[in-house]
């Protein structure tokens, strides 16, 4: 593929050298931040888990199941940062720092009118909701109380997420770090003096650690808009660009569904087969959440880095930069997959000494070890073409394997009574299928749109492909 096969993409004359000579420290100075940035919350919240544990367990449960629905919430709505990184970051390539810092601006306003109905649905539904979750009425009470106060947060955390989505469209990881860490500080001080009561407070209970987290989330989110004020550009809302970041949100969504039906699934069915299935399968899928946390850090400075240097016109050097990235991220997942595999006799036995879960353990544990350098591959990939704004085709190719390989081979286990070995075996296809979708899409160098207005070049290219269908080169 060449820069002239797309009209905008044409390469100018001594730009390329600004891309090629990106060093490994600027690629992991990006991906460190980042890193904190997505540990920082489930860190949180196991501090979170600690302080309410102590009041029971009733509570607790509380706490799992109102978090649950809040989580899978917010986990729908992510489009809020990583779409508006892949426009800021294009015209960031370009120069066009302040209509970067604009895209935030019409992302704050989504994050606010989105959270609004968020707070509206979740108010009128939550008894219901959570009471298909729980099951138990005591547990759902619970739960319902913490929720009903807690998704008042919703359009602070969509806040959070829309500042994340420019400032990493900027290449500035480092700040949002410190704005977040701000807000999970305060949290973090107030969640064991309003729930357990200490130096005078009242003592809220599970409520009040509901209160923590939005006062918490308050403070980030207000750190995040003096930022934008601080930028002195136009806090007017743009009918136009929030119309563009909700077609990137539409694609994501569909994705982000996709994963969440694979996951719950594969929940489900290991439920099936007893608990200490059930069990081992949640130990080794937190390890893999783990170690995905560490590689979407690494696809967050692939994004920010190849989205502007196709803003920039650098077709050729963003190429090259997605190879160096990819190599390294399969490079670090490998090594990460040698820790696993060397303390394959050690590691579980951290998190359990029952022998019947270390047996199940040991079922997963070899697949999750396999797929660890693949993933190295898929999620350095996945950065690039989110960072190309190529979010139909993420869509499709996620749908695609979801369909043909993660959930028949889920189902099938329970059909075929196959447990964790099923369970697992459809992890692994759904990632080598994402790998060779992702690998193919890259090598057809259909993604790499230059220019700085995404939207014109995605429509563009979509009139070519057919809006990012699998179509050969």
């Amino acid at each position: 593929m060449t820069a002239d096969a797309y009209g905008s993409g044409e390469l100018r004359e001594g730009s390329e050298g600004a891309t090629d000579d990106v060093p490994a420290s600027r690629v992991f100075g990006l991906a460190l931040p980042a890193l904190g940035v997505l540990a920082a919350e489930p860190l949180y919240l196991l501090f979170d888990i600690a302080v309410v544990g102590r009041l029971g367990g009733m509570a607790l449960a509380g706490l799992a199941v109102g978090g649950l629905v809040l989580a899978l919430l917010s986990t729908q709505l992510t489009f809020l940062s990583y779409g508006t990184t892949a426009r800021a970051a294009r015209l960031h390539g370009a120069g066009d720092n302040r209509g970067a810092v604009e895209e935030g601006v019409q992302a704050t306003w989504l994050a606010w009118i989105v959270g609004a109905v968020v707070i509206l649905a979740v108010q009128v539904c939550a008894g219901p909701v959570v009471s298909v979750i729980a099951g138990d009425s005591d547990i759902a009470a619970a739960a319902e109380s913490w929720l009903r106060i807690a998704v008042l947060g919703a359009p602070l955390i969509l806040t959070g997420m829309a500042g994340n989505g420019w400032m990493r469209g900027v290449q500035n990881t480092m700040r949002p770090l410190r704005l977040v860490i701000a807000g999970l500080v305060v949290s973090a001080v107030l969640c064991p003096v309003l729930v357990h009561g200490l130096i005078g407070a009242p003592r809220l209970e599970l409520e009040g650690s509901a209160v923590a987290n939005v006062v918490g989330q308050a403070v980030s989110a207000a750190l995040f808009i003096v930022a934008l004020i601080r930028e002195r550009v136009a806090i007017r809302p743009d009918r136009t660009v929030m119309r563009a970041q909700m077609l990137l949100g539409r694609d994501l969504i569909l994705r982000s569904l996709a994963f969440q039906a694979c996951f719950l699934s594969a929940a489900a069915v290991a439920s099936r087969f007893g608990a200490a299935s059930v069990a081992a399968h949640q130990v080794v899928l937190q390890l893999w959440n783990l170690v995905t946390l560490t590689l979407d850090s690494l696809a967050i400075a692939a994004q920010t880095l190849v989205g502007g240097a196709l803003g920039a016109g650098r077709v050729r050097g963003a190429a090259r930069l997605t190879r160096r990235i990819t190599v390294w991220s399969a490079v670090f997942a490998l090594g990460l997959a040698a820790v696993f595999a060397a303390g394959h006799n050690v590691i579980p036995g951290l998190f359990t000494t029952d022998a019947d879960v270390l047996t199940e353990m040991a079922v997963a544990w070899w697949f999750f070890v396999a797929i660890m350098p693949m993933a190295g591959v898929v999620f350095a990939l996945d950065g690039v073409l989110l960072g190309a704004g190529d979010v139909a085709f993420l869509r499709n190719a996620t749908l695609i394997c979801a369909l043909v390989g993660f959930l028949p081979l889920i189902w099938l286990s329970l059909l075929q009574g196959w447990g964790l070995a099923g369970i697992w075996t459809g992890l692994t296809v759904f990632i080598v299928l994402r790998m060779l979708a992702v690998v193919w899409r890259v090598g057809s160098g259909r993604w790499a749109v230059a220019g700085a207005d995404l939207q014109r070049g995605l429509a563009s290219n979509g009139d070519r492909e057919g809006s990012g269908t699998w179509q050969p080169n």
